[in-house]
């Protein structure tokens, strides 16, 4: 395991802010943390990297207790905070070689290292540049290249991705798949539901300081649904095909939305095709079909009763 967390505790004024986690991250996952303000995200975060003295509770990484071999973990964790972490009277390079220093890469290892981090965040030729002269993407992915540069083998990303343009979040989603295929775990918080769908092979959801649901995308996804939902556009409908639909096995609901059929079906019962054939023999022309699943967005809402924003 990289990382183990056992009965984690933390109060602040009194009021608990992470009651009794327990969590485990093997190696080579991109594992998402997901909770709303307030669930104990930044606090799980801070006891990972040191900044936050827990009350009770074991934190392990790399197999070894964090508190006594401290300075030997932190070697290997990089860390790219929500508020962007840079120096705006550096240099993109200045900056990338002064997070290396702190790593102790000195000589030779350091110039090659800081070249191959800003190489790898596209920004190799803006190395002369002073981030005040940067759009807000740009810094977000120098921001990444200071994490990196000492190549950890675990990396906590922060919502990494707010208040960019499209292109600069493809880069940096990109450079996570990158990052995970060239060995490194990595922990992603985010507010954007479907970063997470497209990154992550593992999710926690935390609330009110709890783990309320963990798991794989479609394991959550089926906590919270046992339904399918397919659409069917149409060139006309007769209404009295709900009738019809109504009577097969495991259809719960029909509903006609102008030239659209939804049928809402139970999710163990395979009857796409029977649907489809009572269709055709009425003599309706099918334009297109569309089965619409469970998203995270679902099972988050359900779980939680808030949206990830809120």
């Amino acid at each position: 395991m990289v990382l183990e967390i056992e009965n984690l505790v933390k109060r602040y004024n009194g009021n608990l802010a992470v009651d009794n986690v327990n969590m485990k991250i093997k190696n080579g996952e991109i594992f998402g943390l997901l909770g709303p303000n307030g669930a104990g995200k930044t606090t799980i975060i801070n006891s990972i990297i040191g900044l936050t003295q827990i009350d009770s509770g074991v934190v392990k990484i790399f197999e070894k207790d964090f508190i006594k071999n401290e300075m030997e973990i932190k070697k290997d964790i990089g860390v790219v905070p929500q508020d962007i972490a840079v120096f705006e009277d550096l240099s993109a390079l200045e900056n990338v070689e002064f997070f290396g220093k702190l790593y102790k890469l000195k000589g030779a290892d350091l110039k090659l290292k800081v070249k191959q981090a800003l190489e790898f965040t596209g920004l190799w030729d803006k190395r002369k540049i002073y981030p005040k002269k940067f759009s807000g993407g740009m810094k977000r992915r120098l921001n990444i290249a200071c994490a990196i540069v000492h190549q950890p083998k675990l990396i906590i990303m922060d919502e990494p991705t707010v208040g960019i343009d499209p292109q600069s979040r493809k880069h940096i989603l990109n450079s996570v798949k990158i990052l995970n295929e060239r060995g490194a775990t990595v922990i992603y918080t985010s507010h954007y539901m479907e970063e997470v769908e497209e990154l992550c092979s593992y999710i926690t959801i935390m609330d009110n300081g709890k783990i309320i649901a963990d798991g794989t995308k479609e394991s959550l996804k089926e906590l919270v649904s046992n339904e399918n939902r397919m659409e069917i556009n149409l060139t006309k409908i007769e209404n009295r095909i709900t009738d019809v639909l109504k009577k097969i096995e495991g259809v719960k609901e029909v509903i006609i939305e102008d030239d659209k059929l939804v049928i809402v079906s139970n999710r163990e019962i395979k009857n796409a095709g029977e649907i489809i054939n009572n269709i055709l023999k009425m003599d309706m022309e099918i334009v297109s079909i569309n089965f619409e699943e469970p998203t995270l967005e679902n099972v988050f809402l359900t779980l939680t009763g808030r949206k990830l924003r809120d």
